[in-house]
């Protein structure tokens, strides 16, 4: 890889900044040349007056005015150059930075995604020809197929948030909203995921009973299982991972907390962005496409809810969707 590919960023901004500043300075010898001519102008003028004539002193400050008057001049189309180049120059570097944060992005998103499509595709392949060529025990028949079925179900799942954000952002997604029961919800999604994921500690903690509201299903059931796929994922496998679900004040708040490494304050917002994950794709160990926490803040922005996360104690993040009702 060539130094510029490498630090593209770095070379760009060296080279926007030094252009700036040449800009800047240009501004300002033209300002020193005419203020300059300004005054040798006024001075050859004055030179040309006769003391001896009545008109002397009138004349003399006519000219002494306009000589202050095309300095005001000067100056004031100066500050005006200077003003825009400065907003040109702030909306221009913010503007490439955005383009180059996004690009690297988005080629994260690219190699996630490959990686996260070539695994269960190569597991299920693997496991299918497994069955096909050798005459395995029904226990070991069993124990394939239902791998296979859960890498086929995080194909799906994928597909589903790639297609949900592609629709989510272009506003083509057709909502049908209806009255749902999100306690039924709340435990229908803890029960998928135990039987998912046996091994692993998920326990409902306060899930209060009848708590309904207008939304949609499958995207509140996304959100659900967004959240609590999150937090296995980022917390050790012997930890426990909590769900909450209560109504108070007029408001349903729902609350996944596990007790991994949480989130650093500097990147509490960063998460939420599209294809935001931490760190490098090439170094990151755990799976992921940058694409769940995005699709949890859209989907609680379509039911006119908000998201946050906040530090569990003593380890760990607390996600808490907010309904207004």
């Amino acid at each position: 890889m060539s130094f510029f590919a490498k630090h593209k960023l770095s070379v760009l901004t060296a080279a926007y900044w030094f252009l700036l500043l040449y800009i800047v300075a240009a501004l300002w010898w033209w300002f020193i040349a005419l203020n300059n001519q300004n005054k040798l102008v006024t001075a050859l003028r004055l030179q040309e007056l006769n003391k001896d004539d009545p008109q002397y002193i009138v004349l003399k400050q006519k000219i002494t005015t306009a000589q202050k008057r095309k300095t005001a001049q000067y100056l004031g189309e100066g500050t005006t150059f200077f003003a825009l180049i400065l907003v040109g120059a702030v909306y221009v570097y913010r503007s490439t930075r955005r383009q180059f944060r996004l690009s690297h992005q988005q080629q994260n998103f690219m190699m996630a995604v490959t990686h996260e499509l070539k695994t269960p595709i190569a597991i299920s392949h693997l496991n299918l020809e497994t069955l096909l060529k050798r005459k395995l025990e029904t226990e070991q028949q069993e124990k394939l197929i239902s791998d296979t079925l859960y890498e086929t179900d995080r194909l799906n799942t994928l597909c589903n948030n790639i297609l949900l954000a592609s629709q989510l952002d272009s506003g083509v997604y057709a909502s049908a909203k209806q009255q749902v029961n999100l306690s039924d919800l709340v435990n229908g999604c803890i029960q998928d995921f135990r039987l998912r994921f046996p091994q692993r500690q998920i326990q409902p903690v306060t899930v209060e009973e009848g708590i309904c509201l207008p939304g949609e299903e499958l995207l509140l059931q996304m959100l659900i299982n967004n959240l609590i796929e999150n937090a296995l994922k980022y917390s050790p496998k012997i930890s426990v991972v909590k769900v909450g679900l209560k109504l108070k004040n007029n408001r349903i708040i729902l609350q996944i907390a596990d007790e991994g490494g949480g989130v650093a304050d500097s990147e509490k917002k960063n998460i939420f962005r599209k294809f935001y994950r931490a760190g490098d794709e090439n170094t990151r160990k755990t799976k992921g496409t940058g694409l769940g926490l995005y699709l949890c803040k859209k989907i609680m922005e379509s039911h006119q809810g908000t998201i946050c996360v906040k530090d569990n104690q003593p380890t760990g993040s607390i996600f808490t969707a907010t309904f207004h009702i």
